[in-house]
């Protein structure tokens, strides 16, 4: 897949995960407020809030790498997807199934994003100097 298409690609994974992140989010407020323990509530919102926070950073990611001419921007976009399904995932599992050593899993989830956030950041910085960025002397 080119860069492009990469990039194209992770903003619209960006905007479905972000329309989940609402529904999950929308599912534990109503539907789950009196099936779950509060603790197990606490813990699948903050899988939701994390999903939406990283939804954005997906979007983010593949916007700027084609506003800014940073493909690599892309990478860091990919791993926020990881990390939503590892982290985010791995705490919705502990919470809706009960399945504690899922737990053992999230921090990789957090290390996908904490990766993913440097990534992003560092494309941005350090990216390819484009024409724009010649003629503009920068």
């Amino acid at each position: 897949m080119s860069s492009q298409g990469s990039l194209r690609s992770l903003t619209a994974l960006g905007c479905l995960s972000a329309g989940l992140a609402v529904a999950a989010g929308a599912f534990g407020a109503h539907m789950l407020k009196s099936a779950l323990e509060p603790s197990m509530l606490t813990v699948f919102e903050t899988a939701a809030r994390y999903q939406m926070y990283h939804a954005i950073g997906m979007v983010a990611a593949g916007l700027a790498g084609r506003a800014f001419d940073r493909p690599q921007a892309a990478r860091a976009g990919w791993c926020f997807a990881a990390g939503t399904v590892l982290f985010c995932g791995s705490l919705y599992g502990v919470s809706l199934l009960g399945i504690r050593w899922l737990g053992a899993i999230t921090p990789i989830g957090g290390l996908a994003f904490i990766t993913g956030w440097s990534l992003f950041g560092w494309s941005i910085w350090r990216g390819p100097i484009s024409s724009h960025d010649r003629e503009c002397g920068r």
